[in-house]
């Protein structure tokens, strides 16, 4: 064999015995995610309604009675939209129930919970929106006379259901207490 046969075979042999990887234990890792404990404020609307909301969260109105609760630390948005009843109850809580039913193709299910306050006439429904879907919470607020709001969650995300709903629980309670706390003016 030729010298510099040797010498590249004895280089090889060096470089492949140095490579060699050392392995450390991974440490055991936990999911951080760190709420802050919800603190309520006071918010009037310019429409007929009250209610608390958490303070992370800000209040923008819009035209029509419209407004957005804005989480901008959860990227996430509620959308309110506050109609008067003019004998179109039956037609308002149709489509209330047919907006979460528009992710039933997204989503593997859509538990709701009924909210009922006959003593300052606040009644409604919550739907928690279950998947992939690009909605995680909607809900109505009625007295079933003149007021109707609608309010539905929404995150700058495309949808993934595990990594989300750590913060649309935490927004969800904060919509619990929203339609416990809602005051109709």
């Amino acid at each position: 064999m030729k010298r510099s046969s040797i010498i590249l075979l004895l280089l090889c042999c060096v470089l492949l015995a140095s490579c060699e990887e050392q392995y450390l234990p991974k440490p055991k890792a936990r999911l951080a995610l760190n709420y802050p404990k919800p603190l309520y404020v006071s918010q009037k609307t310019s429409c007929a309604f009250s209610f608390e909301r958490n303070q992370i969260a800000r209040l923008e109105s819009l035209k029509n009675c419209g407004s957005k609760l804005l989480y901008p630390n959860l990227k996430a948005t509620v959308y309110l939209s506050y109609v008067p009843i003019q004998n179109n109850l039956d037609s308002l809580l149709y489509d209330a129930y047919q907006l979460p039913s528009k992710h039933i193709i997204k989503a593997t299910d859509i538990p709701e919970r009924v909210f009922s306050n006959p003593r300052d006439r606040v009644y409604g429904t919550m739907f928690r929106v279950e998947g992939e879907a690009a909605s995680q919470a909607q809900f109505f607020l009625t007295d079933s006379t003149k007021h109707f709001l609608v309010g539905s969650l929404y995150f700058y995300t495309r949808p993934n259901y595990d990594s989300l709903m750590p913060a649309a629980r935490y927004i969800e309670k904060d919509l619990t207490h929203l339609m416990e706390s809602l005051r109709w003016e």
